[in-house]
C-alpha cells in the first residue's frame, strides 16, 4: 500500500483547507445578507455563531480525516465501533462532494469568462445600464456552447492541479492562489473605501445600528446570521476531513481551526468592504442578490476611473476563489476512487475529469435547452434543486453526524475526538464543552436544517394556496432526519 500523501508544511495546510471554505458565497451572498439584514449588526451575530457553530464543527471533521487517515468515503469504517452503521454516511458524503460539482464547475466557469470579458474591455468605454449588462448575463445562461467551454476549462484546471499530487500541486499552486487572492482583495477594499461617497458606506458596515436590526425582524436577522455562518465553512461532505488525513500530529487542531475560520472570515468581510462601500458610492443598493455580481458591480466599474482594470482584478479575485474550492473538492473526489479502490491518482484524475463534466451538463442545460424543467416550483432550475440537496440537506446533515460520532458513546467517542483533537502542540479543545457540543449545537444544526426547509417551500405553498406542498416536503425533511438516525444509532446485523 502506498504511502499516504502529506502536506509540506503548516501554511499549505491552512491556506489549502481556506481555500476549500472560501468560495462565492464569501464574496456575494455574504456582503448580500449584509446588505438585507441591515449592516454591522448582523455581522456581528454571524461572528458569534461562526464561533459558537462552526468552529468546533471543523475541528470534529479534522480529526475524524486525521485519526483514520482516510476520505470520508472510508474515514467512517475505520473509527466506528464494530456492528455500527455510521460508515453509510460515506456515501452521502461522496454524493455531496459530486453534487456540488455539478453546478459550482459551471458558476466557476461564470467566474472566469466574466474575467475575461473585462479584459476583453465588454463593460467599458459606452453605456450601459441594468437593462443592458441584464442581457448580457441572460445570453450567456442561454448559450449552451458559452457555459459548456468555460465550464470544462475549470474543470481541466483544477484537476490538472490535483493531477500533480498534494504537496506539488494542491498544496503549491492553492497557495499562490489564495495568497494572490489575499493581495488582491486588500487592493480593492482600499479602492472602494476612497471612492466618492464611500463613507456612508463604511459606516453603514462597520458600526452596528440596533435599531436596524430591530427594524428588519430581530428573529430574521439572527437566523440568517445562525445559517451563514454555518454554511460557510463547507462543513459536513468531508470537504475538511481530507485535508486533516494529509496532517501530520505535531499541530493542535483547534489552533488550526481558528486560523482557518479567520481566513474565511477576513475574506468575506473584505469582501463586503469591496462591494457595499462602492454601492453606496454608485447609489446603488447593496441587497441585490447574485444580480449584484454579474449586473450592478459591472455598472459600477463602469463608472469608475481605470474601470476596465478594477472590474478585471475584480473577477480574477473570484476566479480565485472558485478555483480554490474547485480544488480542494476535486482532492476530495479523488481520494474516493484512491481509498476505495485503490487506484492510482491519474486513473481516478482521467475517470473523474469526463465524469464530472458530464455530471455537469444538465446544471448547463438548465438555463437553456432544458430550461421547462423547474423542479422545485415555477422559476427554478436544475441547479437550484442541486443547491438544495446540497446546501439544504447534505451540508446540516452532515455536520450533524460528525458531531454525533465524535461525541457518542457509540460512535468514536468523546475522549478519541479530544485526544485526536489535542495531539500535538498549539491550543487544546476546551473539554468543558461535552454537553454544548452533545446537545445544544445538534439541536440548532436541525434548527437551521428545518427552517431552511420552511423557507424555502412556505412560500411557494402560499402562492398556490396548496399547504400540502409544504408539509409533503416538510414530511421529506424528517424522512431525511430519521436515515440519519438510522444509521447513527442502529445496529448492523451479524
Amino acid at each position: 500500500m502506498n504511502e499516504r500523501e502529506k502536506f509540506g508544511s503548516r501554511l499549505g495546510f491552512i491556506l489549502v483547507s481556506a481555500g476549500c471554505a472560501v468560495g462565492i458565497g464569501n464574496v456575494w451572498k455574504f456582503p448580500y445578507m449584509t446588505g438585507k439584514y441591515g449592516g454591522a449588526a448582523f455581522i456581528l451575530i454571524y461572528l458569534a455563531f461562526l464561533v459558537l457553530m462552526g468552529w468546533p464543527i471543523m475541528v470534529c471533521e479534522f480529526s475524524v480525516g486525521r485519526g483514520s487517515q482516510k476520505s470520508c468515503a472510508t474515514s467512517f469504517k475505520v473509527l466506528e465501533p464494530e456492528g455500527s452503521r455510521w460508515h453509510h454516511y460515506g456515501w452521502f458524503g461522496m454524493a455531496g462532494n459530486y453534487l456540488l460539482m455539478m453546478f459550482y464547475t459551471m458558476v466557476a466557469g461564470w467566474m472566469m469568462y466574466y474575467c475575461f470579458r473585462c479584459i476583453r474591455g465588454d463593460f467599458t468605454n459606452q453605456t450601459l445600464d441594468a437593462a443592458v449588462v441584464g442581457e448580457r448575463f441572460n445570453d450567456m445562461l442561454s448559450s449552451p456552447g458559452t457555459l459548456t467551454l468555460w465550464m470544462v476549462l475549470a474543470v481541466l484546471v483544477s484537476f490538472s492541479i490535483c493531477a500533480c499530487g498534494v504537496q506539488k500541486g494542491v498544496e503549491r499552486i492553492t497557495k499562490v492562489m489564495m495568497m494572490s487572492l489575499l493581495a488582491l482583495i486588500v487592493v480593492l477594499a482600499v479602492h472602494s473605501i476612497r471612492l466618492p461617497g464611500a463613507a456612508e458606506g463604511v459606516k453603514f458596515y462597520l458600526v452596528p445600528d440596533f435599531q436596524k436590526m430591530k427594524d428588519t425582524g430581530i428573529g430574521d436577522v439572527v437566523f440568517g446570521a445562525m445559517s451563514q455562518a454555518f454554511f460557510t465553512l463547507s462543513l459536513g461532505i468531508g470537504a475538511m476531513a481530507i485535508f486533516g488525513s494529509y496532517l501530520d500530529k505535531d499541530r493542535s487542531l483547534t489552533g488550526e481551526a481558528m486560523s482557518i475560520g479567520f481566513l474565511d472570515t477576513f475574506v468575506a468581510l473584505m469582501a463586503g468592504m469591496i462591494i457595499i462601500p462602492a454601492c453606496f458610492s454608485f447609489g446603488v443598493e447593496p441587497d441585490a442578490g447574485p444580480s449584484l455580481i454579474f449586473i450592478t458591480l459591472p455598472q459600477i466599474f463602469n463608472q469608475m476611473t481605470g474601470g476596465r482594470i478594477w472590474g478585471t482584478l475584480f473577477f480574477l479575485f473570484l476566479s480565485f476563489a472558485a478555483l480554490s474550492t474547485l480544488v480542494a473538492v476535486f482532492e476530495n473526489i479523488i481520494s474516493f476512487a484512491m481509498d476505495l479502490f485503490g487506484t492510482s491518482r491519474q486513473k481516478a484524475v482521467a475517470v473523474n475529469i469526463i465524469l464530472i463534466v458530464l455530471l455537469s451538463l444538465p446544471a448547463v442545460l438548465g438555463f437553456n435547452v432544458l430550461s421547462g424543467i423547474q423542479p422545485l416550483g415555477e422559476g427554478t432550475t436544475i441547479m437550484d434543486l442541486e443547491d438544495f440537496l446540497v446546501s439544504n440537506n447534505l451540508l446540516p446533515l452532515g455536520s450533524l453526524v460528525y458531531l454525533m460520532f465524535c461525541t457518542k458513546k457509540n460512535g468514536w467517542g468523546w475522549s478519541n475526538f479530544v485526544a485526536e483533537a489535542n495531539a500535538g502542540k498549539g491550543k487544546k479543545f476546551p473539554v468543558f464543552i461535552k454537553g454544548y457540543m452533545t446537545y445544544v449545537i445538534p439541536l440548532l444544526v436541525v434548527i437551521v436544517y428545518l427552517k431552511g426547509y420552511w423557507d424555502m417551500f412556505a412560500p411557494r405553498a402560499n402562492a398556490q394556496n396548496n399547504p400540502m406542498l409544504l408539509a409533503g416536503w416538510m414530511l421529506v425533511a424528517v424522512i431525511f432526519l430519521g436515515l440519519i438516525g438510522w444509521f447513527a444509532f442502529g445496529k448492523k446485523k451479524n
